[in-house]
């Protein structure tokens, strides 16, 4: 990837931020003179090529950071049916005061966690897929010894 100037990383981390252009050319100190101005140049170094491909970049590595994969999300599932993940809930300490404690998880939750993992799997379909070949066969008898076999 090719080097940007300071501004325009400043510029593309402040719209890979907030998502709007004109405010994130405003912050990379870009001198603007008008709105309309600075969506306009927004606009233009958006173009960029290599400004794009580093806001591309970064927003590759934030989805893999930041996003949950479906490993993750099985094993966060089944950490909950297992009763292995704890909830905090707050406990009054007196005098107006609370006190965080963590507790095991519900049954409801851990049910509902099971339920999840099941549909996953598949557990609990109530259709089933039957593939193979269903094609008919009818033989009929014309009572003077000949069959004759028709595929509907």
């Amino acid at each position: 990837m090719s080097k940007l100037t300071i501004q325009q990383q400043k510029f593309a981390d402040e719209f890979i931020k907030n998502g709007n252009q004109t405010e994130a050319y405003k912050t990379a100190g870009y001198k603007v003179q008008s709105d309309n101005a600075a969506a306009t140049s927004a606009s233009r170094l958006l173009r960029n090529d290599k400004v794009k491909e580093y806001i591309d970049e970064r927003m590759a590595e934030i989805k893999s950071k930041k996003i949950a994969d479906q490993q993750e999300v099985m094993e966060y599932l089944t950490a909950v049916m297992r009763g292995e993940h704890k909830e905090q809930t707050l406990r009054g300490a007196g005098e107006g005061y609370q006190d965080i404690d963590e507790i095991d998880v519900g049954a409801s939750q851990r049910i509902k966690a099971a339920e999840l993992i099941g549909k996953r799997y598949g557990a609990w379909t109530d259709k089933q897929q039957i593939e193979g070949d269903l094609s008919l066969s009818f033989n009929y008898d014309y009572g003077d010894g000949d069959t004759d076999a028709k595929n509907n």
